[in-house]
């Protein structure tokens, strides 16, 4: 059973780690598609370099598995990340919720199963 445990967790941490990449890279390459997206749903644009460094860190933080504390601190950041874009969304009721939805079943499923293979 711990052998197909380790392989979910490995399925569901690539993806979300993937959701996540392709998000900073958006950042970095659509940065005007992203600077509207950014002022429709009311945050302010200078965060979005930022975000996406921030992003591509907390990826490297939990598939490197360098220190657990940092690990639990990238879990976190993207928990309240998703939370916040999820809320936006719905606060300016444009119905784009799905992916933050998405984002965050991976998320969780990632981060309780490391809890189980014990990494």
């Amino acid at each position: 059973m711990h052998k197909y445990l380790k392989i979910a967790y490995w399925i569901f941490t690539t993806l979300f780690s993937l959701l996540m990449l392709y998000s900073a890279t958006m950042y970095f390459t659509q940065y005007e598609m992203v600077k509207g997206f950014f002022e429709h749903l009311g945050y302010p644009v200078y965060l979005i370099y930022p975000l996406a460094v921030l992003k591509i860190i907390g990826v490297l933080v939990i598939l490197t598995n360098f220190s657990k504390t940092l690990k639990e601190w990238a879990y976190s950041a993207f928990f309240f990340e998703i939370i916040l874009a999820f809320f936006a969304h719905y606060m300016v009721k444009d119905g784009e919720q799905g992916g933050a939805v998405i984002a965050m079943i991976l998320l969780l499923s990632s981060y309780f199963l490391s809890k189980k293979v014990r990494f």
